[in-house]
């Protein structure tokens, strides 16, 4: 077997459009609300969760830093809804990445470095690693709860993938 070594390029908009949508206010013209003291960003990710009557949560994850560089050994998708990741302080994290498929292809694995002030949104189905923080963190997670299998893993302990950052 022949060792796949990935390693993450800058995310943007157009590049993982693919996999769902880059968390980002840029390029969004705001709203102006509470007489003038904020501004709203509306339409900034496509949330779907309703499938077989799922419903929308809010979830705080606590993630530890990541070593690298770093083996894959496996990828999960939801195929009931979409999940989106939204660091809690300025930071950087990176995603790992397949498009939607019975199992996640290889060969056409993708890794995105998110920089400071962005978040991710998954869309359902698609093929990602669990969250890769670059340090002890938490992240605000909106996702699908409810009934339904929304988790599928696949194993990847048998092949040589590994991230390098």
């Amino acid at each position: 077997m022949t060792e796949r070594i990935i390693q993450p390029i800058p995310i943007t908009k157009e590049n993982f459009s693919k996999f769902g949508q880059l968390i980002t206010t840029e390029h969004i013209k705001p709203l102006e609300i509470n007489n003038g003291y904020a501004k709203r960003f509306d339409e900034i990710a496509e949330l779907d969760t309703s499938s077989e009557n799922g419903e929308t949560t809010i979830s705080i994850f606590s993630a530890l830093k990541r070593s690298f560089p770093m083996k894959i050994d496996m990828m999960e998708k939801h195929p009931l809804g979409s999940q989106a990741f939204i660091p809690m302080k300025e930071t950087t994290f990176l995603t790992f990445v397949a498009p939607e498929g019975e199992k996640p292809k290889i060969e056409k694995i993708e890794s995105f470095i998110v920089p400071q002030g962005k978040g991710v949104n998954y869309k359902a189905g698609v093929w990602h690693f669990p969250l890769i923080s670059t340090e002890d963190m938490d992240f605000l997670v909106v996702d699908r709860k409810g009934s339904g299998d929304n988790l599928v893993i696949e194993n990847l302990e048998k092949e040589e993938i590994l991230l390098k950052y």
